[in-house]
């Protein structure tokens, strides 16, 4: 193991990975050495924020009633502590509310403890994102939201005194909420944007404005003291979010040497994470997203700051934006592909979670000046982050793509697409994906990736796994070797690529001894799909994974959604199997699907051939 992880991620990283360990360590036993990582800073200045209230309330005002209702019971229950946690489940953290509970356990942790004494992990506490959850303050924006609409002095009322309990009941540098850097900035950020607003609308008073300071300076101390962390360990969404920390920090303290140092680092880490096809080295659409939204941060900010990243930066954005545009169902929502931790950290639009238009609209508006949909509900989040101008709608054809630099490849049909994984890494993969493939049909994914759930879960690492995809699974063997909840080694790799506009072939290549190769070719009703395993194991079995009934019949299977026959899978040889499995739309939230497995003996090799017939 140590022989491959030395390889793959690097000698740099695992020195490094080392000597944050010692220095965990070190503070554990000897807590007068943290103040060895602490700075000294001096808020001097909050008004970072630009944000078009008039046009914003405008837009909100205009909403059907239904939505308009939607976004102000969302506020009335986060101000009695019930917030929309992950943009699904309504968790309840008391009134006033708790910060150190996790509500699914009902388990608090200690406030007596410094960040660096709390576990990541602990089984009676649960999942460490539950206590995050309220303590991003996303549910402020939903205060500012509500407040536009109805005029109801109450939702101020709400934020300014929640923002003074966090800072009552969270002592820096105590607690489960300083334990990451990328929580703090988010918290930092949601504030200032909020504030903003209420400022706007002369709401704000002066205790309000030294509790924003206060913030600032908390948040801002614990990213100085930690950057090291994300910077040269983690390397992904959170060393984005940390650095936007930096450059927010920075401009507030009035450092225009960390300011401009800030910047330097943005521009580098968007070399480094965002492919040139648009890929995002993450490997997880939801992340991608992720970055995305902080980027429309970025170029907000601008305007008060003066400073924008560079013009490759912005090539580099725009092609992401473009890559998820082309892997984008017509219902908005996109493959449920790689780490799905729920995250939406603007819902500044009254769309689901798991619609991708606000950002991509946004994002694409930014980079180029034009739009890429149509006026619609998805149009307040630009309102958020754009200029007052008008964006022309560029209308751009979604096509048969090959972003083979990523791994991602598509195929297309009257009434949707097929899009196949299948990567040869440059960074640390999150899920055993090699030669999935989600098919999406008339707004509905009828073989879908199973998700997430829970990084402290055990379905996770069952649902993350080579079981959770729709690809061949050996049995007794995943595709890649795993050590904890998040270290993946032995990286597979690819050969032999060929994609046009009909077709797809690949080969994933496995360190556990065996090799799959899929073709995939565009038939008059559909796709067909020849396979072939080789190398260890005595079996295989290839799956398909499906939200909708499944009928199985004697030379395949039917998958239907009540009455409607979606699709007919004819299979030439193999065994049928079917099973329940589970798959994670939203962060902690699970439903039960139907798993389709048609096993072979392997002796070598394993040769399979499919038809799949569209309705």
């Amino acid at each position: 193991m140590f022989r491959s992880i030395l390889k793959e991620y690097g000698l740099a990283w695992v020195v490094n990975r080392t000597l944050y360990s010692a220095k965990l360590k070190m503070m554990s036993m000897m807590p007068v050495t943290e103040n060895l990582f602490e700075k000294k800073i001096e808020v001097k200045r909050i008004d970072l924020c630009t944000i078009d209230v008039d046009r914003i309330k405008e837009f909100l005002t205009r909403l059907p009633v239904e939505r308009k209702n939607v976004i102000v019971t969302i506020a009335e229950k986060a101000m009695n502590g019930i917030i929309t946690g992950f943009s699904s489940s309504e968790l309840d953290y008391g009134n006033p509310i708790n910060w150190q509970l996790n509500p699914i356990t009902g388990r608090v942790s200690n406030i007596n403890d410094k960040w660096y004494q709390i576990p990541d992990f602990d089984a009676e506490r649960g999942d460490i994102k539950v206590i995050w959850e309220v303590a991003r303050f996303t549910h402020f924006f939903y205060f500012a939201r509500a407040y536009l609409i109805t005029g109801d002095i109450k939702f101020y009322k709400a934020f300014s005194q929640q923002l003074e309990l966090w800072l009552k009941d969270n002592p820096y540098p105590f607690g489960a909420n300083y334990k990451c850097g990328q929580e703090c900035t988010l918290r930092m950020i949601n504030t200032l944007m909020v504030y903003a607003v209420f400022h706007a609308c002369k709401l704000t008073t002066e205790r309000d404005e030294k509790n924003v300071y206060d913030l600032v300076k908390v948040c801002y101390r614990k990213v100085l003291a930690n950057f090291f962390y994300a910077h040269r360990c983690i390397k992904n969404n959170h060393t984005f979010s940390e650095i936007c920390g930096l450059i927010v920090g920075a401009w507030c303290c009035r450092d225009k040497k960390e300011f401009a140092k800030a910047y330097e680092l943005l521009n580098k880490e968007i070399r480094n994470q965002f492919q040139t096809d648009g890929g995002y080295t993450q490997y997880s659409f939801n992340y991608q997203r992720f970055t995305l939204q902080l980027m429309e941060l970025i170029f907000m900010i601008s305007k008060r700051t003066g400073i924008t990243i560079s013009a490759k930066s912005r090539g580099l954005i725009k092609n992401s934006t473009l890559m998820l545009y082309q892997v984008q169902d017509i219902t908005g929502d996109v493959p449920n592909y790689g780490s799905n931790d729920g995250a939406l950290i603007f819902p500044l639009a009254p769309c689901d979670y798991r619609d991708f238009r606000p950002n991509l609209n946004t994002m694409y508006a930014l980079t180029t000046g034009k739009r890429l949909f149509d006026t619609g509900d998805y149009d307040e989040e630009l309102l958020w982050f754009g200029e007052r101008k008008h964006y022309p709608v560029e209308e751009i054809e979604r096509v048969p793509s090959a972003f083979s630099e990523s791994g991602y490849y598509t195929l297309r049909h009257d009434g949707g697409f097929l899009m196949i994984c299948l990567q040869g890494y440059k960074a640390r993969p999150s899920h055993m994906d090699g030669l999935h493939f989600d098919l999406w049909h008339n707004g509905r994914n009828v073989f879908c990736d199973s998700g997430t759930y829970s990084y402290a879960s055990q379905l996770v690492k069952e649902i993350a796994s080579t079981a959770g995809h729709n690809t061949a699974k050996v049995d007794g063997l995943e595709q890649m070797n795993k050590h904890g909840a998040f270290l993946i080694y032995d990286w597979t790799d690819c050969k032999d690529v060929v994609h046009d506009t009909n077709s797809f072939a690949g080969t994933m290549i496995s360190k556990n001894s065996y090799e799959h190769t899929r073709s995939i070719k565009r038939i008059e009703k559909g796709y067909a799909i020849a396979d072939e395993v080789q190398g260890r194991g005595d079996s295989c079995s290839f799956l398909f994974h499906t939200p909708y009934e499944v009928k199985i019949l004697s030379n395949g299977f039917e998958v239907r959604d009540g009455s409607q026959k979606l699709c007919l899978v004819k299979i030439e040889s193999g065994k049928i199997e079917a099973r329940k499995a589970y798959r994670s739309l939203y962060y902690l939230k699970k439903e039960e699907i139907n798993c389709i497995a048609v096993k072979c003996n392997m002796h070598g090799k394993c040769n399979m051939r499919f038809k799949i017939e569209l309705n």
